[in-house]
């Protein structure tokens, strides 16, 4: 009993001077939690402008394919049925794309999956499109020097892999 009755004895002496220091110490509390939840709200909005900036990032990557004048879109390839284009266009695949698209044309650090949904969906003539005039801002060169015959093989190729599962390039089987 003695203690408390110190303790409170000492805070009623110092009367004014203990009041300034609690109130320092609330200015300091209160800026700490306004900092606080600045930083909170500040960390919730830039986790949604991150996810917002990712899904834009990956449309954009494939937004080129859409830029295909209506023309080019509508050209059909002449290789269409032929197997041997698609073998073909497999050899010029490795020769050409596979250092930058992947072995299985899953993408890599230098350029996207060929099998995403936003290629495999596009007509032949946009992906013939892309492959004579490149995206060369993105990296893509032109290919407008290949042979046209040798290009439709590689779209032959191309259209032939199919979307990628949600298996690795490891688990995919390879395709002809």
């Amino acid at each position: 009993m003695k203690l408390a009755a110190s303790a409170s004895e000492s805070a009623t002496s110092l009367g004014g001077a203990d009041e300034g220091a609690w109130a320092e110490q609330m200015k300091a509390c209160l800026a700490a939690l306004g900092i606080s939840v600045t930083l909170t709200v500040w960390s919730a909005v830039a986790s949604q402008d991150v996810d917002k900036f990712a899904k834009s990032a990956k449309s954009s990557v494939y937004s080129e394919i859409e830029k295909a004048p209506e023309k080019a879109r509508l050209k059909r390839n002449p290789f269409e049925q032929n197997p041997d284009a698609v073998a073909a266009g497999k050899n010029l695949f490795a020769q050409h794309c596979a250092e930058c698209h992947g072995e299985s044309a899953l993408g890599g650090k230098k350029a996207p999956s060929l099998r995403a949904v936003e290629i495999q969906s596009a007509s032949p003539g946009a992906v013939f499109w892309i492959l004579t005039n490149g995206v060369v801002r993105r990296g893509m060169p032109v290919w407008s020097k290949l042979p046209e015959p040798q290009r439709w093989q590689l779209v032959s190729y191309i259209k032939s892999l199919g979307v990628a599962s949600s298996q690795t390039a490891d688990d995919l089987p390879k395709k002809p």
